[in-house]
């Protein structure tokens, strides 16, 4: 069982426009939406819809709270979220003329007393699997996610900033940087694909033992104990990246846990990462048909 950790979840709510944004004018949307966000979040949701067994906890607070909770409810899959006082963060992406905007809080303020509440739950739980993702709430820093990893016997994955990845004491089975936070972690040029490898080879001595990094519109890597393997992304409209990197790093923790290879696992990743760009929001999208699409990807070794 895969269980996910989000420290600092958030109401997500999408907003589209018909024209551009301008400064002091007011505009009105055209459509909009809410979803129950954060990376832990969103992994549980796609896991749930590729039939994976997982737990979704973290720290929810306030009306916004409630409403994830009443929104994971309905989706009928397992939670376990720690209580805080101050609300939830609200983030909004806007998308409007082509362009999109993202304006995210910070969220609220967390005692690090809380992280030992949290690591009880995971514990209650006995996952196989643990992923901490997102970012941190002001009170807490990088070692509270080095307290979730040494908890328990589970292997732990981290979808965290590169400032965080490189303040990491523990050991860690993957994290899962996209292209700047590749660079931040490291400190090294990541212009190209060749260059990219090489940080994941460097991020993998920090202690990870699987780096995946999405690379957008290029595809991703897995550097692993065999090697580096790169995929091609697929060419698809994309409508929306919201939930992109989190939805790769789900079909390689899906794959991972059923012991595929690290290159299947990729593969599997960039597959699920495509179904979900093809769609507004960070609503779960339909995985019919994925087998295909996995094995449609293109991956080679570097």
């Amino acid at each position: 069982m895969i269980l996910t950790v989000t420290f600092n979840p958030a109401v997500d709510q999408t907003m589209t426009f018909a024209e551009s944004l301008t400064p002091g004018a007011v505009s009105r949307a055209t459509d909009a939406r809410f979803d129950a966000g954060g990376k832990g979040i969103n992994v549980s949701q796609y896991l749930d819809a590729l039939d994976a067994d997982t737990v979704a906890t973290g720290l929810l607070g306030g009306f916004t709270g409630t409403f994830i909770r009443d929104a994971l409810a309905d989706d009928g899959f397992a939670t376990d979220f720690v209580d805080i006082d101050e609300p939830t963060r609200l983030n909004t992406t806007a998308l409007a003329g082509g362009e999109e905007y993202k304006l995210n809080q910070n969220g609220p303020d967390v005692a690090p007393s809380v992280v030992d509440d949290l690591a009880d739950a995971v514990r209650s739980h006995g996952p196989d699997r643990v992923l901490v993702g997102g970012s941190l709430p002001p009170g807490l820093d990088p070692d509270a996610i080095d307290r979730i990893a040494g908890a328990g016997e589970w292997r732990t994955a981290v979808d965290v900033g590169g400032d965080v990845l490189a303040a990491l004491d523990g050991e860690y089975d993957l994290a899962k940087p996209n292209r700047e936070e590749l660079a931040a972690a490291t400190g090294a040029d990541v212009e190209t694909i060749a260059e990219c490898a090489d940080a994941a080879r460097r991020l993998r001595d920090g202690g990870f033992e699987r780096v995946v990094a999405s690379l957008g519109g290029e595809g991703a890597l897995l550097a692993g104990p065999d090697g580096v393997v790169f995929a091609e992304a697929f060419d698809v409209d994309v409508v929306d990246t919201v939930g992109a990197g989190d939805a790769m790093l789900t079909g390689v923790l899906a794959a991972l846990d059923r012991g595929e290879s690290d290159e299947a696992a990729l593969r599997n990743g960039v597959a699920v990462a495509t179904r979900v760009v093809q769609r507004a929001g960070t609503s779960v999208p339909d995985f019919e048909g994925l087998d295909e699409d996995r094995d449609a990807v293109e991956t080679r070794r570097l």
